[in-house]
């Protein structure tokens, strides 16, 4: 553990131009909530603590990320970064180290970059260090404003003489600060500007006039620092994201026959030589083997895959499980707490419930199975649908190993077909079938000859 190390999390801000009910660091980017990307990268550097400032929607952020490992504290009013940094002081109270200050809602920072900043500062034994990046466009951001090549000041855009507005080089909003010196300094902050806020960067020149060491450390990729103020930058840092994740999986060894449409999750893991044909998701704690082949439009939802699996297009297995080379699909459903065994196939618009089969099943097609436990080698006909539910209660249907079921059957459980047994296509079960035995439901059928040319006769006597 990095014991000098303190994590704060700036959480806030309102995000007005989300147009949104919902705390802007809430909002999902490929996936998690833009402060759980925060969040994860600040667990990867391993801190001595990490402390979220809240303030817009604070009970719904608490909710979300408050835990063992995370402590919130409460900004309110909302006067600005430093304003909101100095609230975290009482959670520091007697900490000796350094504080990282991060923003709740820029999920595309990486650890790589943030060690930089921190080298950088443990070298210098800087007050302060400061990351930045040089972008095309600068409107809107803070100038990190250089003498003989040494960092001067910050100045934000709306404070900023038309000179300093054509600075391309921003403050990134994430600072190392050393602890010591740093909430009697934040307490030296005045709100003179056009804010009326109490502005960190101010710190810099602050700690300037002490004497005291400031610096900073230009990142590779300004897009690490981009902040999310709108809904399209929310897809635009999601697209980034997604591009990093699937990028991942290709290295790792998996096929995205096109990447641009491939949803995969932050916690999916998949196998060597699994393609995903275009419009895949993954989501979830989702889990695929190696070997596994998924068709257009499929979606597997925190559920496991084992290896060698086919799903044919546009089918959805939720928090389940499918064993090595089961086939499903295309439509098909499997819906949660199912467990398909090896080799079985499950057919275009079957659906399966909190259900069991066993090894080389088959259920071709059209067919319902719900609250089943169904063994090992079992043929299901199209359109067999078990009757699970009374009206007040859900009851189960256990077909045996080997048994085969006709086609249009219905199987109104509580019932048991034995192993080896038979069902007449179009039969009603309503008792069990013991083992090797034919269970026939169904009324006997009946040919009425001649029937046809009297009903004929009989509509229109004159034959026309």
């Amino acid at each position: 553990m990095q014991n000098d190390l303190h994590i704060v999390v700036l959480a806030a801000g309102k995000g007005t131009r989300m147009k949104s009910a919902l705390p802007k660091v809430l909002h999902k980017a490929a996936g998690l909530p833009l402060i759980e990307w925060v969040l994860r990268l600040a667990r990867s550097l391993d801190p001595a603590s990490i402390t979220v400032v809240l303030g817009h929607g604070a009970e719904a952020v608490r909710a979300a990320v408050e835990g063992p490992d995370v402590r919130c504290v409460i900004q309110e009013p909302q006067l600005g970064t430093g304003h909101a940094l100095l609230q975290a002081g009482p959670a520091l109270e007697g900490a000796t180290g350094r504080v990282l200050l991060l923003s709740g809602d820029v999920p595309l920072l990486t650890a790589a970059s943030v060690r930089r900043v921190l080298d950088a500062q443990a070298a210098r034994a800087a007050a302060v260090v400061v990351a930045t990046a040089e972008v095309p466009d600068p409107t809107g951001y803070g100038r990190m404003i250089r003498e003989d090549g040494a960092l001067a000041r910050i100045v934000e855009h709306r404070d900023a003489t038309p000179a300093e507005r054509e600075v391309r080089e921003i403050n990134s909003g994430v600072y190392v600060f050393e602890l010591a010196p740093l909430f009697a300094a934040l307490g030296r902050l005045g709100s003179a500007n056009a804010q009326g806020e109490y502005y960190l960067p101010d710190l810099v020149d602050i700690y300037r006039r002490d004497g005291r060491v400031v610096d900073a450390v230009k990142l590779d990729e300004a897009d690490e620092i981009r902040g999310i103020n709108t809904r399209a930058e929310l897809a635009e840092v999601g697209r980034v994201l997604q591009g990093r994740i699937n990028g991942a999986h290709m290295t790792a060894g998996v096929t995205l026959v096109d990447p641009a449409t491939a949803y995969i999750g932050p916690d999916v893991r998949i196998g060597q030589d699994t393609i995903l044909h275009p419009f895949v998701i993954l989501d979830g704690s989702t889990a695929i083997g190696e070997g596994c082949e998924l068709h257009a439009g499929t979606r597997i939802s925190a559920a496991t895959l084992g290896n060698g699996v086919t799903v044919f297009n546009h089918s959805v297995v939720q928090a389940s499980t499918v064993a090595d080379g089961a086939q499903l699909g295309p439509f098909a459903r499997i819906r949660p707490e199912s467990t398909i065994g090896e080799q079985v196939h499950i057919g275009n618009f079957v659906e399966i419930k909190k259900s069991q089969l066993g090894k080389g099943t088959k259920v071709g097609h059209l067919a319902y199975l719900g609250d089943s436990t169904v063994g090992a080698g079992v043929n299901v006909g199209a359109g067999t649908i078990t009757c699970n539910y009374d009206g007040r209660k859900k009851h189960r249907t256990v077909i045996g190993d080997g048994a085969f079921v006709g086609s249009d059957s219905t199987l109104v459980a509580p019932v048991r077909v034995g192993e080896g047994a038979y069902v007449a296509a179009g039969s009603a079960i309503t008792d069990d079938v013991p083992d090797g035995a034919l269970g026939i439901a169904r009324g006997r059928q009946t040919n009425k000859t001649g029937w046809v040319a009297a009903r004929v006769s009989k509509s229109d006597p004159a034959g026309r």
